[in-house]
């Protein structure tokens, strides 16, 4: 989601620039999703002396932290935006619901199943979760966790072929 802030009610033209900059840098554990698809990027703002990114990872934890912010201002500063400053935002957590739907469609075609439901639903209400190889609905949780802890590790019935599946958060 792009926002920003207007100066004089005009949104100044770099903003969409650099939005299209952080789109082009990839999550460390899903290469095949931007952080922008993951929703980690809150805002982009013009400042009296630059740019400030409201970044927030998604979970506090989360040791890529500092390789993203550090990316982050790699990428921009590479692009000619000077002065980045990165402002991480905790409040509200990032959640699963952030995702946008091409994102999810990608994480599917990467082999991950990806979340279902909302993230204030009991998993029982998200329905079942379905393979991203061959889409049936026949699977089987292995594990509560999989490769990361976001995800849990399930198994496909039909083509029983493992895969993950991203939680919701």
């Amino acid at each position: 989601m792009e926002q920003s802030m207007q100066i004089g009610g005009l949104q100044p033209p770099q903003i969409h620039q650099i939005w299209q900059q952080l789109h082009q840098i990839p999550d460390p554990e899903l290469p095949a999703l931007s952080i922008t698809d993951l929703g980690m990027i809150r805002n982009v703002v013009a400042t009296s002396h630059g740019w400030k990114v409201m970044f927030t990872p998604t979970y506090s934890g989360c040791p890529a932290t500092e390789f993203l912010i550090n990316e982050i201002k790699t990428v921009l500063a590479h692009a000619g935006f000077a002065n980045v400053e990165i402002d991480v935002v905790l409040t509200p957590a990032w959640t699963t619901d952030w995702m946008n739907q091409d994102a999810k469609q990608r994480l599917r075609e990467f082999g991950i199943a990806p979340p279902a439901g909302k993230s204030c639903e009991h998993p029982e209400k998200s329905g079942p979760i379905c393979c991203p190889r061959c889409n049936s609905q026949q699977t089987e949780k292995i594990s509560e966790f999989g490769s990361t802890a976001c995800k849990a590790l399930y198994r496909c019935l039909e083509c029983f072929e493992p895969f993950d599946y991203f939680k919701c958060i």
